[in-house]
């Protein structure tokens, strides 16, 4: 039986401290040294919890919970490839992407290291290809735009990579990605490339994704239409494991890159799903992101909790969730470069832990998952900031910031920086109705510019967002996600809620198609098909 963490008395030693516990600013004033002390770095990534809301001895009895309900147990568990993942019978393996070349990890009688190396070999010569301009077209021209069409991790993750890394891309090269089955999507992608010079990545591990096929359909009627049928092997490569389905596509199996059961959507993008970021950085490129995330993955696995980045991360989402009943946690990073980041990190935090049963099945008794959501600064500072700093549900905030840029105009790297850090300040401490007055603010409009301050706030920074630093940042979440879902007893690697939608989508449709019978469909289903298909008609 799982156990139940509400259950264990350190759960009401921790209620209880969140209860008495002082707010930030006097945290920081009465402890002095606490920036210091609160400050750890691994793998080119620094993490500054000082404006945590949380003591040092509430942070002990985390450790002390965490290591109870069997974190570290269940985190070398993962690393050697234990079925984990109870609900699929599967073993969690996505550390297993990024292990080195000479590296040996026997999983149910299989090497895993060498099949890994197998395909990342593959990938390298075909990205090599179509780089350097070896592999063409049907009309002969080289390729010059990479269209990846997919969902969910098949989307999220090649896209979030492209845009953090594309200083580091070839730039005369466009790449797009696909994922919404919304028409426009597609339409807006190839609108303006040539047909003869696009290649398309499929990414559907059973390429049979509605989604993703409807566009691949889609996008393989345009390219025929120009090139005719005997230009789509030239034209369509797959990330794959349905090479009966790839096939029939048009696609030649040798342009057919596989993964495994064991590397859920979220955690595939150092992978196979990895296929566009590697044309767009290169091999070499692709090699320095993967050595990022084994580095965090070692730090994860050998540091001791106090000092480890990810268990930290992971437990002070915990307190914040459980113990200060915060909901939301906004990812804020100042970067442009990370615009997508915080979209990646939802899916990976929201699907992973977004749970209501352990994994025995038994029923939750506290909050699990928090919601993520979050936008690049300065732009959020002229939008939703407000509502963070004087509204009535505090946030929990990740700062991220990257100290040097890779496109130095005047001061403005300087002036970025001066802007995270003054919201983390303000954040973190606030504005005391004193400290207004004391500005020589008229009487009526200072209760209007207190500031209450006390939201937990975190930041993280690094040199500079390099293929190494991205995989190591992304390993950081990822792990930090794997510590909460393990202190909460519940499976962060299933996503049984996105799969319900999926077969009841399929309903729908063959309804719409005028092929299903309408009366298993509940009333109000039926009658938004009937107002929906009046609109359509007018």
């Amino acid at each position: 039986m799982t156990p139940d963490p509400s259950a264990s008395p350190i759960w009401a030693t921790l209620t209880a401290a969140a209860a008495v516990v002082p707010d930030i600013r006097s945290l920081l004033d009465t402890h002095p040294e606490r920036p210091i002390r609160s400050t750890v770095s691994a793998a080119g990534i620094t993490l500054d919890y000082s404006r945590q809301r949380i003591t040092p001895e509430a942070l002990d009895s985390l450790i002390t919970l965490a290591d109870q309900q069997g974190v570290f147990t269940r985190r070398a568990a993962m690393f050697a490839g234990e079925h984990i993942n109870v609900t699929e019978d599967r073993a969690v393996l996505h550390t297993a992407l990024r292990l080195p070349r000479e590296a040996s990890l026997v999983v149910d009688g299989v090497d895993v290291v060498a099949e890994v190396y197998e395909v990342l070999n593959r990938m390298g010569s075909f990205a090599k290809a179509v780089r350097n301009g070896d592999w063409r077209g049907a009309t002969g021209k080289r390729i010059n735009a990479v269209v990846n069409i997919g969902i969910g991790g098949s989307d999220l993750g090649p896209a979030m990579a492209y845009a953090a890394l594309r200083n580091y891309s070839k730039r005369e090269m466009t790449f797009r990605f696909v994922s919404n089955v919304d028409p426009t999507d597609l339409s807006e992608a190839i609108c303006d490339l040539d047909p003869a010079c696009t290649l398309f990545v499929i990414a559907s591990k059973t390429f049979s994704t509605l989604e993703t096929m409807t566009n691949g359909q889609a996008a393989r009627s345009w390219l025929v239409a120009a090139l005719g049928e005997k230009a789509v092997a030239k034209h369509f490569v797959a990330v794959s494991t349905n090479s009966e389905l790839v096939q029939a596509f048009g696609i030649d199996r040798a342009n057919m890159f596989g993964f495994w059961d064991w590397v859920g959507g979220r955690y595939s993008m150092d992978a196979a799903i990895g296929l566009s970021t590697m044309i767009a950085i290169g091999p070499k490129g692709f090699a320095a992101m993967l050595a990022g995330f084994h580095a965090m993955d070692t730090h994860f696995l050998t540091e001791p909790p106090a000092r480890n980045l990810p268990v930290l991360m992971g437990l002070l989402a915990v307190w914040n969730r459980n113990f200060l009943n915060i909901s939301t946690n906004a990812v804020l990073p100042y970067s442009r470069y990370l615009s997508r980041f915080p979209a990646y990190l939802q899916q990976l935090t929201m699907e992973s832990n977004g749970k209501s049963v352990r994994l025995d099945g038994s029923a939750v008794t506290y909050e699990t998952g928090a919601i993520v959501w979050g936008e690049p600064g300065t732009n959020g500072q002229h939008s939703f900031y407000q509502l963070i700093h004087q509204g009535t549900s505090p946030v929990a905030c990740d700062l991220i910031v990257i100290a040097q840029s890779d496109n130095p105009l005047g001061d403005q790297q300087n002036i970025l920086i001066a802007n995270a850090l003054a919201q983390a300040a303000v954040l973190s401490r606030g504005r005391t109705l004193d400290e207004v007055t004391a500005d020589g603010t008229e009487a009526d409009l200072v209760p209007h510019k207190v500031m209450p301050g006390n939201r937990p706030t975190t930041v993280i920074s690094a040199s500079q967002l390099d293929p190494f630093t991205l995989g190591a940042l992304i390993a950081l979440y990822e792990h930090s996600v794997f510590v909460q879902g393990a202190l909460w007893g519940i499976n962060s690697f299933d996503q049984w809620g996105v799969e319900l939608g999926k077969k009841m989508a399929l309903g729908i449709l063959a309804v719409i198609d005028g092929q299903g019978d309408a009366a298993t469909l509940d009333a109000a289903t039926r009658h938004s098909i009937s107002v929906i298909a009046e609109q359509g008609a007018s």
